[in-house]
């Protein structure tokens, strides 16, 4: 069963990631085009529970099945798309989640889009950082037990949130 935790932000977790990428980008080499810290660990000060989610961007997303045996030897477990159309989904550390990669082909444009400006959002507005950290907080004090739960009270704030960075990301577009 995967307890839920939630803890303060951990100034290490970048240090995490940037391990973590560098091993999968030797899985997925000739295929990764980018890699990318998301979600609330890529966050700074921002509460989370301690699992790197990473987003690699590849050429070819059916070519990724084919570096699955690559992947496991890092400790992954391949999920395939895992409700997710055009993206692999890989998690490594069982009920001990540490890690989970998000892979997506470069031409999942709007999938890749809503990860980074959810991210860069909350890197820009400290306070709605906090009040995400403050609802997942009290999410995991209730649902210790329940991942689905502590999902699903997290809910439309996350749809609310997205749709909210997803219009500031195209305000910074047209202002750079």
């Amino acid at each position: 069963m995967q307890h839920v935790r939630v803890t303060p932000y951990d100034p290490a977790w970048t240090r995490a990631y940037e391990e973590e990428a560098e091993r999968i980008r030797q899985a997925l080499d000739g295929l990764l085009l980018e890699i990318h810290h998301i979600g609330s660990t890529a966050v700074p000060g921002l509460a989370a529970k301690p699992v790197i989610d990473l987003l690699p961007v590849v050429r070819d997303i059916e070519a990724v099945d084919a570096r699955n045996p690559a992947m496991e030897a890092l400790g992954y477990e391949c999920m395939g798309e895992f409700g997710i159309p055009g993206r692999r989904y890989f998690r490594k550390g069982g009920d001990d989640r540490t890690h989970q990669a998000h892979v997506f082909g470069a031409d999942s444009r709007r999938d890749i889009r809503r990860h980074l400006a959810v991210r860069d959002y909350l890197r820009a507005h400290p306070a709605a950082a906090a009040a995400y950290g403050r609802l997942k907080a009290v999410l995991a004090a209730r649902f210790p037990e329940d991942i689905g739960a502590y999902c699903d009270g997290k809910d439309a704030f996350v749809r609310a949130l997205e749709a909210e960075a997803l219009r500031w990301a195209e305000t910074e577009a047209g202002q750079g």
